[in-house]
């Protein structure tokens, strides 16, 4: 029997906040800023700037640039698929759930450019049955539909149950449940002290993987 596993993209399969160290210091260095301005890029990040028009207004003005936020945005957008990776253990994880007998999908809010760019370059494009797309769907998480989608571009329906994978509260693990799927929350320290109804709390998708191999 086939058995459905949804993951989230960013902070799950790879490993964003890298990504996004690596894109603050050529910022910095392309702008001619000073080191701490790294230290600042980092700390308006993790202060709750999710929305990247958003972050690009505030840097925009904190550093008084001459380029238009929309391109800097922009470039960012094309820029960040470059600078993601999918640890190779990963990869493995995945095949090795699909040989398994598990359809496997990614479930990702987010800019189409952006998010279908960091699978494509990953390799995840190739790793997985299927994936949805909040920007091309337009349906966002924790929106049902598109956990719906997603499972019946894997030939399945949210009827038969599955499990969702991420590291948002909200969008992933809210989602997932109210899609009626068990949820694997991916703690990264984020969220403190907030309830989250998760199935499994891990700290590593390799280890989500292991408990959906010992739940199947």
């Amino acid at each position: 029997m086939k058995r459905l596993a949804l993951f989230d993209l960013d902070n799950t399969l790879v490993d964003l906040n890298e990504a996004f160290c690596r894109w603050a210091a050529e910022f910095v260095d392309e702008h001619g800023l000073s080191r701490e301005a790294v230290d600042w890029l980092i700390a308006l990040d993790q202060a709750g700037y999710p929305h990247r028009e958003l972050f690009f207004t505030q840097v925009h003005s904190h550093f008084h640039l001459s380029e238009p936020v929309e391109e800097l945005w922009d470039r960012y957008r094309e820029r960040m698929p470059y600078l993601v990776s999918c640890r190779p253990e990963v990869m493995d994880g995945l095949s090795f759930l699909r040989a398994s007998g598990w359809k496997v999908a990614i479930v990702t809010n987010g800019t189409a450019d952006n998010q279908f760019g960091k699978i494509q370059q990953t390799g995840l494009v190739e790793a997985v049955d299927a994936y949805a797309l909040s920007d091309i769907e337009d349906i966002r998480k924790p929106d049902r539909r598109l956990f719906e989608i997603a499972a019946k571009r894997c030939g399945m329906t949210l009827d038969a149950g599955g499990w969702m994978v991420g590291d948002n509260l909200v969008a992933d693990i809210a989602g997932g449940r109210g899609a009626g799927l068990r949820t694997i929350w991916v703690h990264q320290g984020t969220w403190p002290k907030q309830e989250h109804g998760a199935d499994f709390v891990v700290t590593d998708v390799l280890q989500a993987m292991e408990i959906l191999h010992s739940e199947a």
